[in-house]
């Protein structure tokens, strides 16, 4: 009976520390709203020079997660990512012409594409026509109206059709409309970038929200919202990974054995090669190794923040517990996103870009006060236990990290 009952206190304990948490965020939410809101001026006001805004640290390239970025050297201030290429249908030199060209089937799929196909960005492919809503959208399809050149890219070629996404990029499938229209401003707007300036496909982010409309924006928005976020990312602990290639910000295997020390680090890879990359099949997932003991370690500071109780005092942790906005089940709360099962790379990039001053707008700014304390380890640990759960309302049950 006294470990049954013990489960009980602590269930009690951490619902009443989410309870303080909502009420101090809620406080600090008010108070960041008000200082928005004009003051009434005094009577007598003497006219002073107005002081410029301190403009944005530097950011610290030693402390980045390149893991993250799809790095493996330290980037510089000056640095600037390669214009990506433009979607086109030509043949590769280096391949053999009848290889590009031979028709190709994804497993489980009926389609059937040559390379030449799937390569094409400003026509998408579509292996699974069920996955997603029809008819797919020409902005999601096509690429935006008045694209050109490296604009000229559907959605659906970065994201893939079912919003999935992968490691090097996002996922915007089952994201709410506002969030997701908010986030397509903001790139339009300058306020969001990446911190390390060599990664080339936020740069055409940039330009492709630029050239979107306002109505391009909303239906892509409705598009991916209406998609049901589904198991994706497959987190296992273990303290060595396969040996690995880089190509395009994306870690590759290039063995099956895992022989290399993980050394803190999140290394994503494709569950199959041939499938994800090569075919760029939208049902073929990733795995995602993670350092022993960081799940655990990771749900302390999701569901607690790393909050204790010593005595009768509730001892405050390194930051604000992630439930308590992105709901008990991480799937979101009204506009704010769901982060249950996605890719751990794209979590801590979002979250150093936050850090370091280069991901910004007016939602962001409590995020950056919850996050302000978090170091390397705890993104790592964060991101772990974040991705290692399976949407709750896609088959009611968590999904535990394999070894």
């Amino acid at each position: 009976m006294a470990p049954h009952g013990g489960t009980h206190v602590k269930r009690y304990l951490s619902t009443a520390l989410i309870g303080v948490v909502c009420f101090v965020l809620g406080v600090a939410f008010q108070r960041y709203a008000d200082s928005g809101r004009p003051s009434q001026p005094p009577a007598q006001q003497t006219a002073e020079t107005p002081k410029a805004e301190p403009g944005p640290p530097p950011i610290q390239f030693d402390r980045e997660p390149l893991w993250a970025y799809g790095f493996d050297t330290t980037a510089k201030a000056d640095d600037k990512a390669p214009p990506q290429g433009a979607p086109s249908r030509n043949l590769r030199p280096n391949e053999d012409p009848a290889e590009q060209t031979r028709a190709r089937r994804a497993r489980g799929s009926q389609a059937t594409y040559s390379l030449v196909d799937v390569r094409d960005g400003h026509n998408v492919i579509d292996w699974f026509p069920q996955d997603h809503p029809m008819p797919m959208p020409t902005v999601i399809k096509n690429g935006p109206a008045a694209g050109e050149g490296n604009t000229a890219r559907g959605c659906g070629s970065c994201h893939l059709p079912n919003g999935k996404g992968r490691p090097e990029n996002a996922p915007p499938g089952g994201l709410p409309v506002a969030y997701f229209m908010r986030q397509l401003q903001d790139f339009r707007n300058g306020l969001r970038r990446t911190a390390d300036p060599r990664k080339p496909n936020t740069i055409t982010m940039i330009e492709l929200a630029k050239a979107m409309s306002d109505e391009e924006m909303r239906v892509s928005a409705e598009y991916f919202s209406a998609i049901k976020w589904t198991p994706w990312v497959r987190v296992i602990e273990t303290d060595l990974v396969p040996k690995t290639r880089i190509a395009g910000n994306l870690f590759l295997p290039t063995a099956k054995e895992r022989t290399e020390p993980i050394n803190g680090r999140i290394i994503e890879v494709p569950e199959d090669l041939e499938q994800a990359e090569t075919l760029r099949n939208p049902r073929s997932g990733f795995i995602a190794y993670v350092p022993p003991g960081s799940i655990e370690k990771g749900r302390d500071l999701v569901t607690t923040g790393g909050m204790r109780i010593v005595g009768n005092e509730i001892v405050q942790g390194k930051t604000t517990p992630c439930v308590t906005c992105h709901g008990l089940d991480l799937m979101g709360v009204a506009d704010v996103p769901p982060i249950a099962g996605r890719s751990p790379s794209y979590i801590v990039r979002q979250i150093w870009d936050i850090q370091q001053g280069t991901r910004n707008g007016a939602a962001v700014q409590l995020m950056k006060q919850a996050i302000a304390k978090l170091d390397g380890d705890d993104l790592v640990s964060i991101a772990a236990y974040v991705s290692s759960r399976v949407p709750p309302r896609a088959n009611g049950r968590e999904l535990r990290a394999t070894n």
